[in-house]
């Protein structure tokens, strides 16, 4: 629960300075630039934890479902910073997150997770509040 929180704070902070960043920047190299941080960053720190000699240690599976994700991180990153800079990032920031009740119906129906009552509830209430932040 807390890694996940500090995660909601940071993409907070994420849409607010992206907005500020993108503003007379295109979207494109100010992805590029953004993903370029976050490849130093991340490969500084499992080169600080020894981590990086699992890379090896990898299967072919693994290796094939990392890069796909990879690569619709990107796409996601670049139709976000576009979208933060045509619209207001209060705009923006809730339809993005609309991610929540789609990786909940993706994951029931792809990996077979259960959806409760309760979650569908949380995925409506999710998808109508982002909507009328949109429209209100």
């Amino acid at each position: 629960m807390g890694w996940a929180l500090l995660s909601a704070v940071f993409a907070a902070a994420t849409a607010l300075l992206a907005k500020v960043g993108v503003a007379h920047v295109d979207s494109n190299l100010a992805t590029a630039l953004r993903t370029t941080v976050v490849v130093v960053f991340t490969w500084g720190i499992a080169l600080a934890l020894g981590k990086h000699g699992e890379i090896r240690l990898l299967d072919g599976r693994s290796v094939l479902f990392l890069v796909l994700s990879g690569l619709a991180t990107g796409l996601s990153w670049l139709c976000y910073f576009r979208a933060l800079q045509l619209g207001p990032a209060s705009h923006v920031a809730p339809l993005d997150k609309l991610s929540v009740p789609l990786v909940m119906v993706f994951a029931w129906l792809l990996l077979g997770e259960k959806l409760t009552p309760a979650a569908i509830l949380g995925g409506v209430l999710i998808t109508a509040g982002a909507v009328a932040m949109v429209l209100g």
